[in-house]
């Protein structure tokens, strides 16, 4: 491949883009960069995530079937914060429940993980610092 190596958007596939929309404006702190009737995308710091509706996103993945949150995940999107604590503290006032943590991993990370509502698996990551 003879590109750079780093991830420029990421798209979701989802059943109702405005839901989506306000969801991850809330989660994100953030207003769309573009919308029109089939897709909404944020900038997030490096990178676009891009909502797309269901029937949109059979054009672009075709022959292949795009899934449905029925599917189960089979991905799951890492974001680097500060405080995973606080994250998942500011989560929850918003009514977002989380599906597991925080909880330190063995492999030196404090994680805590939450759903979008079509299912698409987000964790919360921070290193664990080394006692002094």
């Amino acid at each position: 491949m003879a590109t750079n190596s780093t991830v420029d958007a990421i798209t979701l596939f989802v059943e109702d883009t405005q839901r989506s929309k306000e969801f991850y404006g809330r989660v994100f702190g953030r207003t769309p960069i573009y919308e029109d009737e089939s897709s909404v995308a944020f900038r997030l710091e490096n990178l676009v995530l891009n909502i797309l509706c269901l029937p949109a996103a059979h054009e672009l993945i075709e022959p292949r079937p795009a899934a449905l949150a029925t599917d189960g995940s089979n991905f799951q999107l890492t974001v680097g914060v500060d405080d995973v604590d606080g994250a998942c503290a500011q989560l929850r006032e918003q009514g977002i429940e989380l599906l597991n943590g925080p909880v330190d991993r063995p492999w030196g990370i404090r994680t805590a993980a939450f759903a979008d509502p079509d299912g698409h698996a987000w964790e919360l990551a921070r290193e664990i610092e080394a006692p002094a």
